[in-house]
């Protein structure tokens, strides 16, 4: 089951106003470099990416277990154009073979226990062309999260300025637990989440169970090498 973050409509008409377009994003857009390719949006949310990617004539698929966020999803200039599917990463189904499929804005993480997270790979490799590309970011582990995790901001959106914080609740072993609270004049919504934060081998060592080689990974959007003590990101290009 999504969190409220993502299944209530007040709180997905905020979204593109708290996760704006950023340089990850330029990351993934430069990943559709041939014309004309089928993409799929794993987690796609309300999906800035897909919009970029359909205007530039690609054919694209958006996943999203959250309906809320279809919803503004398909108010997007191109959204007419997109193949939007309510599903989660280990059960949509798709007649589609994908040159590219991407998980941003660490969804992966989502994957808590260890049956999705292998229904998941088995799922998106049945769903990649031969040398299709999958391609997603986790937080690398060894950073000390706890610590960078709790904030509170004022997001400024169509209506009023809105309070937003988070707080953290939980972090045994890999697991970590937080809530995250939005306060608006009326009410205060308040959403539960759970992550989980696995290392890069036991990733590598899971996609390589089901048929996917990862062939570079990265810890920043501008292509740095990954260094387990020192790096934040974890970004994975994986092929089958």
């Amino acid at each position: 089951m999504p969190d409220n973050h993502y299944t209530s409509a007040k709180l997905a008409a905020l979204y593109d106003y708290d996760s704006p377009w950023s340089e990850d994003r330029d990351f993934y857009l430069a990943l559709a470099d041939r014309d004309k390719m089928d993409i799929l949006d794993l987690g796609c949310g309300t999906r800035l990416i897909c919009d970029r990617y359909a205007a530039a004539g690609h054919n694209v698929t958006g996943v999203d277990p959250a309906a809320a966020m279809l919803d503004v999803a398909r108010t997007k200039p191109h959204g007419p154009k997109i193949e939007w599917i309510e599903a989660n990463a280990q059960d949509f189904k798709s007649d589609k073979r994908f040159d590219l499929i991407i998980m941003t804005g660490h969804a992966f993480q989502v994957l808590v226990d260890d049956h999705d997270i292998n229904a998941a790979f088995a799922n998106i490799a049945n769903h990649l062309k031969s040398g299709g590309r999958f391609v997603f970011e986790s937080r690398n582990p060894d950073w000390d999260w706890a610590s960078d995790w709790i904030y509170t901001m004022d997001l400024v959106a169509p209506g009023g300025t809105v309070k937003e914080s988070r707080h953290l609740k939980s972090f045994d072993g890999n697991i970590m637990t937080f809530d995250l609270s939005y306060q608006f004049s009326d009410e205060t919504l308040t959403s539960h989440s759970v992550l989980r934060f696995l290392t890069a081998p036991d990733i590598t060592s899971r996609l390589k169970a089901h048929g996917m080689l990862v062939s570079l990974q990265i810890s920043d959007w501008d292509g740095s090498p990954f260094d387990q003590a020192r790096s934040k990101e974890m970004i994975f290009i994986a092929s089958r």
